[in-house]
């Protein structure tokens, strides 16, 4: 059974509510699911729990809401703190450079991926294949530098930047399949490519990730929302 106190507003589908809950996963945390709809009108619990941005996740400890993933994960690794491994680093250097790197991922990585999946026009999606494809170089750097050799971000365990990436690793698989390009590629980042492979088989994350048909479906609708939502009206 979930704690009655712990639960976590968001969908199946969204990178950011994955992170809460891969989360509470390393820390042996049982919650409540609360599942928003994406492709409806938004919730009287999601527009009263999260004024200010009115967006998923939203997560609930004691009736209190907590909003932003990231905010979240050091929430949880901060209250959370006799089981499992830190999420966060407790050298104040690593953990600003943990800091920096998840703030990397949500401020360029995943608004130029987020593009290639909306855009509307081949100039604008051009643009944004470039920019995820540089996005994953530099990612392949900060893995070489943050890992130590080892196999996650976190160095032995899962970590801030792993859990920041690698909720978008479905994400990243449907987008590259719609515009026929391989995101993450032995040729380009080998490292990646190892790193991603022992993330989606850990046990916190595997039934977390979602199923990459099923997502890309979703993607379709999701996509065809945006677009309407962005459509010029008379």
């Amino acid at each position: 059974m979930a704690e009655s106190n712990v639960k976590v507003l968001g969908t199946w589908a969204s990178p950011f509510v994955m992170r809460v809950k891969i989360a509470l996963h390393l820390k042996s945390v049982l919650y409540e699911d609360v599942e928003e709809d994406l492709l409806a009108p938004k919730s009287e619990l999601l527009l009263k729990s999260n004024p200010v941005y009115k967006k998923i996740p939203v997560f609930f400890h004691a009736h209190s809401p907590i909003c932003e993933s990231l905010i979240i994960l050091q929430y949880i690794d901060e209250v959370w703190t006799t089981s499992a491994s830190s999420i966060l680093p407790s050298d104040p250097y690593e953990r600003s450079q943990s800091r920096f790197w998840a703030a990397y991922v949500d401020d360029k990585f995943f608004p130029a991926l987020r593009r290639l999946l909306i855009g509307a026009t081949e100039e604008d999606k051009k643009a944004a294949l470039a920019e995820v494809v540089e996005g994953t170089v530099v990612l392949e750097g900060a893995f070489g530098e943050l890992s130590k050799g080892k196999a996650f971000f976190g160095g032995d365990n899962i970590g801030f930047v792993d859990i920041a990436l690698g909720s978008l690793l479905g994400w990243i698989e449907v987008i590259g399949k719609q515009c026929e390009t391989k995101l993450v590629s032995e040729a380009k980042t080998p490292r990646l490519v190892q790193w991603a492979d022992c993330f989606s088989a850990h046990e916190a994350v595997k039934d977390v990730l979602p199923d990459v048909d099923k997502l890309a479906d979703f993607g379709l609708k999701l996509r065809a929302k945006i677009l309407k939502g962005l459509a010029p009206t008379n």
